[in-house]
């Protein structure tokens, strides 16, 4: 923050400067390149919360709001999990894969974390979990050990990454919508950056 602004009393926004709008997806060879950096490091709670994050495509004020007892119930990491959005105050629900199942029980064993707890807590003692500001800051990190540009990606890259792989294999947008906890299917559609060429595809790809 410059003189200028504590002067005057401003509020200067902590992405001045960056690029802002959609945030780019990852590919499939960037999601393993950085999963692997990750177990080579031993970074236990990085791992889980990257995967996490993948399968969650929860929003980042969602996902650092996680507490034990979400993902989990007597050592049991669920296949499937639902909370509450806070910006809609609607349920989404989400799938947990196998390796996201191991990582975060690995990390609950590793951080001695019980039921109530958030599963990703914060060293800062006034904040009980990451802020979004911090998990965006480990998203750069991520960003940056695969060499690529950071201002290119964000927090919403985790949550559009699989939601957009599915589409591209499936074209089926009804189900992103459902996954992404979208109400409307126009906000799904703005949220993929979905062309008309990709209906116009499927349309020539449909004999009557």
């Amino acid at each position: 923050m410059d003189v200028q602004s504590i002067q005057m009393g401003h509020h200067v926004p902590w992405n001045k400067g960056r690029l802002t709008g959609q945030k780019a997806p990852l590919k499939q060879q960037e999601i393993w390149a950085i999963r692997i950096r990750l177990q080579l490091a031993h970074r236990v709670r990085d791992l889980a919360m990257f995967n996490l994050a993948i399968d969650s495509k929860l929003r980042a004020c969602d996902l650092v709001r996680l507490r034990v007892a979400d993902v989990a119930q007597g050592g049991n990491l669920f296949r499937r999990a639902i909370v509450l959005q806070q910006k809609t105050d609607r349920p989404a629900q989400f799938e947990i894969t196998e390796q996201t199942r191991q990582a975060v029980a690995d990390w609950i064993s590793y951080a001695q974390l019980k039921g109530n707890d958030y599963l990703f807590t914060s060293r800062i003692q006034r904040s009980p979990h990451l802020s979004t500001r911090q998990y965006a800051s480990i998203v750069d990190n991520w960003i940056a050990s695969i060499g690529l540009d950071t201002a290119a990606y964000g927090t919403h890259t985790m949550r559009r990454t699989k939601a957009t792989l599915i589409y591209r294999r499936t074209k089926n947008l009804r189900a992103v919508q459902l996954l992404l906890g979208h109400t409307k299917l126009e906000s799904t559609v703005r949220y993929l950056g979905i062309e008309v060429d990709d209906p116009l595809e499927i349309a020539e790809q449909t004999e009557v």
